[in-house]
Order: structure tokens, then C-alpha cells, then sequence
């Protein structure tokens, strides 16, 4: 492990997969017992993530299901990854994250994002607009001052007042010129296009403003990591999940992940075969020592504090192995003992 990777913090976010053939309620649990196989491992970090009206993804209410991993796991930071603000109320929000953070003190984060639904369907019946998330600053402002007792309303956010719960800011795009000017942590992917990624977090370093919150600029980098004993093994880790969002844009719907046997087997149009091949490409992938070179060229490139991965596939077995590999890789564990 290289100096560069041993300062670098590494953490995981599970989009709660469904997989063909299994329920949604089996996806939850297997996002269960991978923070606690995560914390086993040493990972900083376990985030959940927030979809609505998505056949391929379990995860619609975040804050549930951290509630869930913060109580089946008792080290490992919970949040999510994250929130999209602009589909709720803040004083709701603030209160959720105010319970989490009362139930298990020191271990909550809350990471945040400005996305809408991702479908008409699904925005009318949230009873939100595309529009709505132009006020995302706003709506992060009132989130912060339900903690800090500032509201002008003269309610009080109970149990959140008063409770330091680490806000993030999941950055694409204009998120990271929020983040930046609120003086907080940003998350920005993804790996698949490096000079984006770069840019971003460039001009939210040089954009930053100190706050109650954070001193200095904090820059996670987040994206696929997939580990096997060969590159062609790493490779068809990311197979069901390229093919699924090649099915997403070329049907419109984001499907349970298939096998990559299935994938393989497929006859595929021009189109989903171009969409398939561009969702395997510029991941990091291949065998320990290859993924220990590209973590550390990527650290060293953005200079990012730590790397938030969100791997996922069909093969539960695989994607473990997999984890535990990283782990190698990074140092970060096994941790059996208490920490």
C-alpha cells in the first residue's frame, strides 16, 4: 500500500440493487449485511441512497434504511448518499437526521442532493417540479439553520437543534458551487470522465469558504471500484449493472440487475451494444495490484480526501470478494476488535 492510499480515507455506498428473480425486501438486506461485512473491513463509511419508482432499486427512504445499518452495525459512520433535498421538506429532513443522530451519537452523516424524480410520473406524484431544484441553496440554508436554532419561524427543530450532524453535498454540476459557497464537504463522480471530476473539485477549492461546518475544503471522489483475481474477472463484475443502464436509456425504464451469463448471452441492437460497452469503460477495475496503481493515480490527480465506492452487481459472492480485495488494496481492515 502506498503512502498516497494510507492517507486516503475509503468508504462504500450501496444503491440497494435488486437482482432478477429476488425481492426488494432481499436487496435491503443484502445492503444490511454488506455494511456490517464493511465495517469488518475497516471502511470509513456505509451510505444508502434515495430512488423513487425505480424497478432495479429498493432504496426509495434513506433515513429508514440507515436507521436499519446504524443498528445491525456499532462503528462504521451510517449516512446517506444521498438525500435529495428538493423532494422534502427540510424541517422533515432535519428532524429524520436529528433522530438518527440522537439513536447512535458521533456516528451520522448526512449527504445531500438536488435531484428531482427522474421521470414526469414521478415528480407529480412527489409533487415536485424539474424546477424545483434550482432553489437547492435555499433549501440547504433552512436544513442547517433547523440545527443551528436559526429558523425565523420561530419553531424549533426537535431533536435536531442543537446536534452537529456532518453535512455533505453530493456535487454534479451546480452542487458544487453550493458546497463551495456553504462552506461544506462536497461528494462528486463520477470516475468515467477524470477532467470533469477534476474541474469540479478545482473549482470548489478555489471557491470555498470556511464555515461552522467545515474549515477547509473536503473532497470525495466517488465512482465504481470492482477487484477479482484476473482483469476479465473485475471486468464482469460490472457487466448486469453496464446492461441495465443501457436498458435505462435505451427503454426507459432502470430494470433488476440480470446475470452477466444473461448479458452475454443477449443479441443487442447497435445502440444498447455502444450504451453497454461505454457503461464498462472508465471504472476502476482489474486485479489488486492494478487497482492500487489507479486509486493512486486518481488520489494523486484530485487530491481527494477520500473515495467513495458504489459498486454493484448480480453476484453477491463476487461483489464481497471483491470488497474484501479493496481492503487489501487500501489497508483499511479486517477491524474484529473494537475500535
Amino acid at each position: 500500500m502506498t503512502s498516497a492510499l494510507a492517507d486516503t480515507r475509503f468508504s462504500v455506498l450501496d444503491r440497494s440493487r435488486i437482482r432478477a428473480g429476488r425481492s426488494a425486501g432481499e436487496a435491503l438486506r443484502d445492503t444490511v449485511r454488506l455494511a456490517r461485512e464493511a465495517e469488518r473491513l475497516g471502511f470509513h463509511r456505509f451510505w444508502v441512497a434515495e430512488h423513487h419508482g425505480v424497478p432495479g432499486v429498493a432504496g426509495s427512504a434513506p433515513t429508514v434504511l440507515a436507521a436499519a445499518v446504524a443498528g445491525a452495525t456499532s462503528r462504521i459512520r451510517v449516512g446517506t448518499g444521498g438525500v435529495m433535498l428538493p423532494n422534502h421538506r427540510p424541517l422533515v429532513v432535519a428532524e429524520q437526521f436529528g433522530v438518527l443522530e440522537s439513536l447512535f451519537p458521533g456516528r451520522i452523516d448526512m449527504g445531500l442532493g438536488r435531484s428531482v424524480g427522474f421521470t414526469d410520473g414521478v415528480r407529480r406524484a412527489l409533487g415536485r417540479e424539474k424546477d424545483d431544484a434550482e432553489d437547492f441553496e435555499a433549501q440547504l440554508a433552512e436544513l442547517l439553520g433547523w440545527f443551528r436554532g436559526t429558523s425565523p419561524t420561530g419553531v424549533h427543530a426537535r431533536p435536531a437543534e442543537g446536534l452537529t450532524v456532518p453535512p455533505f453535498v453530493l456535487a454534479m454540476g451546480e452542487g458544487a458551487a453550493v458546497a463551495a459557497r456553504a462552506g461544506l464537504p462536497m461528494v462528486i463522480g463520477d470516475l468515467r470522465d477524470r477532467d470533469r471530476m477534476r474541474r469540479g473539485i478545482d473549482r470548489y477549492r478555489a471557491a470555498f469558504r470556511p464555515s461552522g461546518w467545515s474549515p477547509e475544503p473536503y473532497a470525495v471522489v466517488s465512482g465504481t471500484v470492482a477487484v477479482a483475481a484476473t482483469p476479465e474477472a473485475a471486468r464482469r463484475l460490472l457487466v448486469p449493472e453496464a446492461w441495465s443502464m443501457a436498458e435505462a436509456r435505451t427503454r426507459g425504464s432502470f430494470p433488476p440487475l440480470p446475470t452477466a451469463e444473461e448479458v452475454e448471452a443477449r443479441t443487442m441492437t447497435g445502440k444498447e451494444r455502444d450504451l453497454y460497452e461505454a457503461g464498462l469503460a472508465g471504472h476502476v477495475t482489474g486485479t489488486e495490484e492494478q487497482v492500487a496503481d489507479e486509486l493512486e493515480t486518481l488520489v494523486k490527480e484530485t487530491g481527494a480526501q477520500e473515495v467513495l465506492v458504489t459498486t454493484s452487481t448480480y453476484d453477491r459472492a463476487a461483489l464481497l470478494d471483491s470488497y474484501r480485495r479493496l481492503a487489501r488494496v487500501t489497508g483499511t481492515g479486517p477491524l474484529d476488535a473494537p475500535a
